[in-house]
């Protein structure tokens, strides 16, 4: 047991190594490579979600049992042998904790399972951020299931949903889906099947199978919100499954009379009435299917951005935090966890005391007092910083995950010198000019309408409700406060603010709002604007004197449900669509970047290695990641493209007319368009594979093209110009796919290659030397650095999926056993090999390991 009268520091990282974690890795494969990231100068791995999630994830984040260990990744013994490995090295472990979110498209989460079985009376109901009275009545006590591939009736009459009946309990099929039936209804399914046992009515079995009936009429409803007839309900429903399955074992004739019955009920493909039953049994049920289309209007419950299969938990209440985190804390009172990331804190209800008290229960785990500071084990939060913004000071957290520093250090090797001509450039090859601030904006807005449109309307009734419960204010149209609400997010300049209901609000958050409110303002002279003034008070906390308690409950309510939207907002305008439009110089187009900068002056970037040593010195410092819209070493070569303007302006000119060819016209435009095909040359001159000697390939094969159209079909979707997620122009993407093919086909009359190969070696070397002055900077910076999983060599990788690619591991133990006996110089000779990068890392790590207390306190 520790010295409860020592002081207690928690472990901070030499330096980190990020492991994503799936079915193609697992932690056997992870216990192979310690010593070799020991060797390497990793101090800690950095694992991604390992708890149970989908069963086909690669990413892990989508955890339908935060209790258990994602079989696919292996057992509780391979994670044990795994972290006595680490530790034998003198490793920690960084968990990747999901607080905000569970994947509910498995059967595996028994909580929405049972939510789906029960509605509001289950046990689970709270655990989610389900609007159980809706703005559509018809949605009452019921959740809405975007998941059909058509509409309802259709889906129903082509036999599409099917009951089934196993082990005493009954549930309903689509495909891969599968869902619980209300046990309140089953007695839709057994009167058909007493019809069918009407021949044994004096046999004992069939007065057993009514009292199984029976029993179900005097279940406590599934709107049951009364806490002992809850429980009751969750006891006997359970009770009679057991009575039916054995029932089923003991008479055969029960079990042929029950799957008679669903026979029927499952109807015939060709006599519409024949599903009527199957109709009127799933009208009774807690959840409603409807077509994926119609999500964005009419789904109720809170998800992680748009994604219909992640719903939010509320994990500020209590009972849901303790059953989220038991295996968590476990795992870091045994030491197996030395340090926590904390996936998407801005979907919290309340960041702040989410933190607190995930500090406190992990100096409850370790047995020690809460230090003063409130940081009882590292703790980095996955919190994207837009501009200028700060990481909230009162955190008990070391800082952010790095999003920050990688366009820092991006900025830093632009030459911000040659933005007019790239400007320019991009203007001319586009046809038309580009506004930054108007296109956030615009596709915000854009986002609000086509993804998110429920939860603006949610926002905009409550805060109609509260302008009714005063005169001054009655007035205001819920259309005019409801617009009111979709501009200010509109322009909201960072992803969230957080106010706390009874404390202060800071300077920094009122900046923010009022900046908002202003904007959107300037931006609606049409809306009165005593309506904006009415929501920035509500968003200040600026309460009229006459509110009683409940009142002011209701008014705080909206102000933190109003933050957890702003975000997802940012995110899906910004980031998903924005980022891939803007695309002036794509490797400025980042999480948290700032395009339209077009990069930082040297000072602005000492200026903010200085702030982060002075505030957050043990913040992670990141170049990849797998949120990364691609790789660092690509970024590295597509930045070098400010350093030859020139050659891009004429090289483009070149490329299109030879290009022009493989374009289609679809509805009188051309496909892919300027802006598209202008991504994809920066895309490709990132990407293009290298010879040893320096020289570009002469051709790609099938697996490096197959990539790019990968690639290209998700930025074109992202983009939401031609095609999308939601509205596929099938015609379109097939361009865009013929086109990549078209332009990279070796051969006698491709003219795009001979053109284009000259420019790719170039910056092929620049931007090598880019990313070893990358490498040599973050791992010299104030901070903890980070390395994606095998980017210690150079690394070509794209946005996911394309950066969860198998890592070759034995080949970089072998590079790594080679490079302590070759010169340098030698290996500089031969930096397309990547052992240049490796040499410099481990060079590196090896004297951050060795001078500790240089790189953690020295002056900079």
């Amino acid at each position: 047991m520790p010295n409860m009268m020592e002081t207690h520091h928690p472990r901070i990282p030499v330096c980190t190594y990020r492991l994503q974690f799936n079915k193609n890795f697992t932690f056997r494969q992870a216990r192979e490579i310690v010593a070799y990231l020991h060797r390497l100068g990793i101090s800690d791995a950095y694992a991604s979600p390992y708890f149970q999630a989908g069963a086909e994830s690669l990413h892990g984040y989508d955890i339908t049992d935060h209790n258990k260990f994602n079989a696919a990744i292996g057992s509780r013994e391979d994670y044990d042998a795994w972290v006595a490995e680490l530790h034998a090295h003198g490793m920690g472990q960084i968990a990747d904790f999901v607080p905000n979110h569970m994947g509910i498209n498995d059967p595996q989460n028994v909580w929405w399972q049972d939510v789906l079985e029960n509605g509001p009376s289950s046990l689970y109901a709270p655990y989610f951020d389900i609007d159980w009275r809706p703005l559509k009545s018809d949605l009452h006590d019921k959740v809405l299931l975007p998941i059909l591939g058509d509409q309802y009736g259709r889906v129903l009459e082509r036999g599409e949903l099917r009951v089934r009946f196993d082990g005493g309990s009954f549930s309903l099929t689509y495909f891969d889906h599968v869902f619980p039936i209300a046990p309140g209804t089953y007695r839709y399914i057994l009167e058909l099947a007493l019809e069918n046992l009407a021949e044994f009515r004096e046999e004992d079995f069939y007065a057993e199978f009514q009292s199984i009936r029976t029993a179900l009429e005097y279940l406590p409803r599934r709107t049951e919100t009364n806490p002992e007839r809850i429980n009751e309900r969750a006891r006997e429903k359970e009770i009679i499954k057991k009575r039916l399955e054995r029932r089923c074992a003991e008479a055969p004739q029960v079990q042929r009379a029950i799957e008679k019955a669903v026979e029927t009920i499952n109807g015939h493909v060709g006599n519409p009435r024949s599903f009527d039953r199957l109709d009127e049994l799933l009208n009774a049920q807690s959840y409603r299917l409807a077509f994926w289309r119609v999500a964005a209007e009419e789904i109720n419950y809170r998800r992680f951005f748009d994604v219909n299969d992640l719903a939010a938990i509320r994990v500020e209440l209590p009972e849901v935090f303790d059953a989220a985190h038991k295996l968590l804390f476990e795992l870091v009172a045994s030491g197996a966890v030395t340090g926590l990331r904390s996936d998407h804190p801005d979907g919290l209800y309340r960041p702040l005391e989410y933190f607190e008290k995930l500090q406190l229960r992990c100096a409850k785990a370790l047995r020690i007092p809460l230090p003063k500071d409130g940081r009882a084990i590292y703790l980095i939060v996955e919190k994207i910083l837009a501009g200028d913004e700060q990481l909230p000071k009162n955190w008990p957290v070391h800082g952010t995950t790095g999003y920050d520093f990688a366009n820092q250090v991006a900025g830093v090797l632009v030459d911000h010198n040659a933005e007019g001509a790239i400007t320019k450039i991009f203007k001319r090859f586009i046809g038309h000019s580009l506004h930054f601030g108007h296109l956030v904006y615009a596709k915000k807005r854009l986002v609000m309408r086509i993804s998110l449109a429920n939860e603006v309307n949610v926002l905009g009734n409550m805060v109609d409700r509260l302008s009714e419960q005063n005169r001054w204010f009655r007035d205001y149209t819920l259309e005019a406060l409801a617009r009111a609400v979709r501009e200010t997010i509109a322009c909201f300049p960072v992803y969230r603010t957080y106010l706390e209901p009874g404390k202060p609000v800071s300077e920094e958050d009122r900046a923010v709002i009022e900046r908002a409110v202003a904007a959107a303002k300037r931006r609606n002279p049409a809306i009165e604007e005593s309506v904006f003034n009415f929501l920035l008070d509500l968003l200040l906390f600026r309460f009229p004197e006459n509110l009683d308690e409940e009142q002011r409950a209701a008014h705080a309510e909206f102000v933190l449900k109003f933050q957890q939207f702003t975000g997802p907002i940012m995110a899906k305008g910004l980031e998903d669509t924005v980022f891939y439009i803007y695309n002036r110089l794509a490797a400025l187009n980042e999480v948290g970047g700032e395009p339209q900068l077009f990069g930082l002056t040297v000072e602005m970037f000492h200026e903010r290695n200085l702030r982060r040593q002075r505030d957050w010195p043990a913040s992670l410092l990141a170049t990849s990641t797998h949120d990364s819209k691609r790789s660092e070493d690509v970024r590295a070569r597509m930045l070098a493209i400010s350093e030859i303007p020139q050659l891009w302006g004429r090289s483009l000119q070149k490329w299109r007319t030879a290009n022009r060819r493989f374009k289609k016209q679809i509805d009188e435009a051309e496909a892919p368009d300027a802006g598209e095909e202008y991504l994809l040359y920066q895309t490709l001159l990132g990407t293009w594979p290298i010879n040893l000697d320096g020289a570009p390939v002469p051709s790609v094969g099938q697996e490096f093209i197959t990539r790019i159209q990968r690639y290209m079909a998700k930025a074109l979707k992202e983009a939401k110009l031609n095609t999308s997620w939601i509205q596929p122009n099938e015609n379109w993407d097939d361009a865009m796919q013929e086109f990549v093919v078209g332009i990279l086909e070796a051969g006698p009359r491709n003219k795009f290659l001979p053109v284009f190969l000259p420019v790719a070696a170039e910056i092929a070397r620049l931007g090598a030397i880019n990313s070893l002055a990358q490498t040599v900077i973050k791992l010299t910076a104030p901070g903890v650095p980070d390395i994606y999983q095998g980017t210690e060599i150079w690394d070509d990788s794209l946005v996911d999926p394309d950066n969860r690619r198998p890592i070759d591991y034995p080949r970089r133990r072998e590079i790594l056993a080679q490079i302590e006996n070759v010169p340098a110089n030698e290996l500089m000779q031969c930096w397309p090999d990547g052992r240049i990068k490796m040499r410099l890392t481990q060079r590196l790590l090896h004297l951050r390991r060795e001078n500790p207390d240089l790189f953690r306190e020295g002056n900079y």
